[in-house]
């Protein structure tokens, strides 16, 4: 089903009264004016159609005037032959003519009304698609300008994520990179001998190592044994 049912619908209609309610602006103005150029093609052909009516009228109403006019000198010739009667006869079949003459005038002034008020409907037409050609290009514009922030939106988001994210990163690299270095300097330290050790505590140590040299030969001894 069209946006108008007819023709008048499309001249009477209030386009940006109707676009302004619309819930998809840029379909509904789409469609308006896909039927209106199919309208103006419609409205074009009949509007041709009557103007040929018109000039058939208009040559047949042209035939009945020369007629009307050859009977009428045919009554002068007769009056001037002395043949009133023939006279009378041709002004009898003039009259006839010329009534039908006035019948078919009255057709053609119809006819022409008719493709008058055509060009006129045209030129309305053609005024409201012209209208609405501009108002599509506003509401195209307006969509690219929204679409265009919504994409930049969109962009700075996504920079500004993805820039997070890289401090994120680069935060726990550098933490990993403490641990491991953290890690490798108690290793260090745990295999250097300690500095601090008492004299005490050194000669603990020695008898420990002699200990340990007993135990060991004690096994070495039992082995050969």
């Amino acid at each position: 089903m069209g946006i108008f049912s007819r023709f008048r619908d499309i001249i009477h209609s209030n386009i940006n009264a109707m676009l302004d309610k619309a819930e998809e602006p840029e379909k509904l103005i789409r469609l308006m004016i896909q039927e209106m150029e199919e309208t103006l093609v419609e409205l074009k052909a009949d509007c041709a159609r009557t103007m040929a009516q018109a000039a058939k009228i208009a040559r047949e109403h042209g035939a009945l005037a020369e007629r009307a006019g050859r009977w009428g000198q045919k009554a002068e010739l007769a009056v001037d032959k002395g043949r009133e009667d023939l006279a009378r006869e041709a002004l009898l079949e003039k009259r006839d003519i010329e009534a039908r003459a006035d019948v078919v005038a009255g057709e053609l002034a119809a006819v022409e009304g008719l493709v008058a008020a055509c060009r006129d409907d045209i030129a309305t037409l053609e005024d409201k698609l012209v209208s609405a050609k501009e108002r599509q290009r506003t509401l195209l514009a307006r969509h690219l300008r929204a679409t265009g922030k919504k994409r930049m939106r969109e962009d700075v988001s996504r920079v500004d994520s993805a820039d997070a994210l890289r401090r994120f990163e680069e935060f726990e690299n550098r933490i990993e990179r403490m641990e491991a270095e953290a890690e490798l300097a108690g290793t260090a330290t745990s295999r250097r001998p300690a500095q601090g050790d008492s004299l005490d505590a050194r000669f603990d140590r020695l008898a420990a190592d002699d200990d340990v040299e007993r135990e060991l030969a004690r096994i070495k001894a039992k082995r050969v044994g």
